[in-house]
């Protein structure tokens, strides 16, 4: 097949790529065209009613990476971090409208188009990464499910089980639970629908839940900081390299031990706005959005509709419900001792008892603490006395003590349970447990199906049916086994899970970069003048931005210089193995 420089699309892409049936993206063409006529409110109501692909793109952004990035935001910063996730969501709704733009306007998988158009390394890169990506991320998601389900919504049922019994119990469920939904969308028209449908209930049931605790938070006694809230919008990038300020008085009674804290709580700090940044707009979300466009028969006359759905169906239940879980956690967390921590190790036993989930981790962050006091050998020599190291960490000073049950690792669990005399029983584990249930499920039913995608464009089959379906339960086969490996703070564990995406995340950012400004591709329809500057200006912004975490998170792993090695030699072959072009230009395959 040859592409010049005038053309489209390939003359095959539309039959091959338009699932639905004609008739129906006929009639949804002339729903637009009657709208717009009629004036600005009925072309918005018919948005509204054709809306889809950006609420898939909620389905999967409000998972357990957006929760853990969300609690800990409030846990370790407060309110001064409310800035973060809104901003990081805009700029991935700018590359994923620019992803929208091509996709629309040339009719093409996106696989093929990279590497026609750019470099066959960039599009591979690419769909390996989204199924890394995919395979990596499931297993948070079930871990996420299993600890709502045995820790909010049935403690004393399923979570009252031996532990292994009540992880297959709770894996069983999310297994056929989000299998079932995902076999409605390879039925066809009606069953892409349905799928639809139930994903938009889902992201409502999440938003409805979180908004309603913030609300009950509100009418209570004292209500809700709302300035500091507001305040919480306005960009503050100091908190890149320093604690939050509340940290600021048990710091400085740490006395000569307060540098030690202080990086403890910039280096969690970093990690966590890591992971808010990398769960907006994960890459495989730059995976789902042109196939569903396209499974949807869209094309050129509904880009301003696309663009909508990703406002409407993306942004606004991304910003309610994660500034929700900022809002709440900020209130019950921040720079505030885990109730009955402080004196656990002490002879006297607290009044209060700790949460089962943070005991462990707390004493971890007193044995550091003791460790750089003390030096490596003589610390390991104390800790092979349990007696002896149970009795220093309790003759630790307050402040030291104080600032360890801080910055201990909690759970959603935890969160529902501090907010039991605010909001009541009810709201604290039922309500937020449904939401985070709800957060898990259709993750994962998102991450199947974005899976099913990526195995067919690997083995370059039509993204439907068995070959589909094979591709998506491979995701939830892995997925399943992540609750048999992380148990304690689940949420924390889509922590690290999210910075291996933000390392990927620049992959795909650039090669829609490269394809806006693909005249091959785009022919006719590439934006030019002030536009084309435009969309440059803002995605090189958003790609820019994604580089930057991606090399922190490099930075930050185990083997950085590695890390580094890869990333120099993936790049340097992407700039080497270019798309074949001929004499005139043209791209070929």
């Amino acid at each position: 097949m040859v592409l010049t420089a005038g053309n489209t699309m390939p003359e095959e892409t539309p039959a091959a790529t338009a699932i639905e049936e004609p008739s129906r993206v006929e009639r949804d063409r002339q729903m637009i065209v009657d709208a717009r006529q009629q004036g600005t409110g009925s072309l918005m109501w018919a948005f509204t009613k054709l809306s889809g692909p950006g609420w898939l793109q909620s389905a999967i952004t409000l998972g357990g990476g957006s929760l853990a990035g969300s609690l800990y935001l409030g846990v370790l910063a407060g309110y001064n971090l409310m800035w973060l996730q809104p901003l990081a969501m805009i700029l991935g709704v700018v590359m994923l409208s620019a992803i929208g733009y091509v996709t629309l306007s040339t009719g093409e998988r996106p696989f093929g188009a990279i590497n026609r158009h750019i470099s066959p390394v960039l599009g591979w890169g690419w769909a390996l990464a989204s199924l890394m990506a995919n395979l990596v991320w499931c297993m948070p998601q079930f871990a996420l499910g299993t600890a709502a389900i045995t820790q909010n919504l049935s403690p004393e049922g399923i979570g009252g089980m031996d532990p292994v019994q009540g992880k297959l119990v709770c894996t069983s469920i999310l297994f056929v639970a989000a299998g079932i939904v995902v076999w409605f969308y390879d039925s066809g028209g009606w069953g892409i629908k349905l799928f639809e449908f139930i994903l938009k209930a889902m992201v409502g049931t999440v938003v409805i839940c979180f908004f309603g605790v913030v609300i009950k938070m509100s009418t209570v006694s004292g209500g809700l900081d709302w300035s500091g809230i507001l305040g919480g919008f306005i960009p503050d990038f100091s908190l890149l390299s320093e604690p939050s300020p509340a940290f600021a008085e048990t710091l400085t009674r740490s006395g000569e031990f307060a540098t030690f804290w202080k990086e403890r709580i910039v280096s969690d700090q970093q990690q966590v706005m890591i992971t808010a940044a990398a769960t907006a707009v994960g890459i495989n979300m730059t995976f789902l959005l042109p196939y569903s466009m396209l499974a949807r028969g869209w094309d050129r006359d509904f880009r301003g509709l696309a663009i909508f759905d990703l406002a409407t169906g993306l942004f606004v239940p991304f910003m309610l419900a994660t500034g929700c879980v900022v809002i709440a956690a900020a209130t019950q967390f921040h720079a505030t001792p885990e109730p009955g921590l402080v004196g656990y190790f002490s002879e006297n036993p607290p009044e209060v008892e700790p949460a089962g989930n943070v005991v462990k981790g707390y004493g971890d962050l007193l044995d550091a603490r003791l460790a750089q006091e003390l030096g490596q050998d003589e610390f390991d020599a104390l800790k092979a006395d349990p007696e002896q190291l149970k009795s220093a960490r309790a003759a630790l000073p307050l402040a030291d003590r104080e600032m360890a049950a801080m910055l201990v690792k909690r759970d959603a669990f935890n969160l529902a349970d501090s907010l039991k005399p605010i909001a009541g029983d009810a709201v604290a584990q039922y309500v937020f447990g449904v939401g985070v249930l709800g957060m898990a499920i259709s993750t994962i039913i998102i991450l199947m199906l974005i899976n099913g995608f990526v195995v067919c464009e690997i083995f370059g089959l039509p993204p439907k049916g068995t070959p589909h379906r094979v591709g998506a339960f491979l995701a939830a086969f892995t997925g399943a086994m992540g609750p048999f490996f992380w148990s304690e703070a689940a949420v924390w564990l889509a922590v690290p899970t999210s910075m291996f995406g933000m390392v990927l995340l620049p992959i795909a950012y650039f090669a829609f970069f490269f394809l806006m400004n693909s005249r091959s591709l785009l022919g006719q329809h590439m934006p030019t003048g002030l536009a084309r500057l435009r969309w440059n200006l803002l995605m090189l912004l958003a790609a820019g931005l994604a580089t930057f975490g991606s090399l922190w998170s490099i930075w930050s792993s185990p083997y950085p210089y590695a890390g580094l090695g890869v990333m120099g030699a993936f790049i340097v072959l992407a700039l080497v193995v270019r798309a074949p072009r001929t004499a005139e230009g043209e791209t070929t395959t």
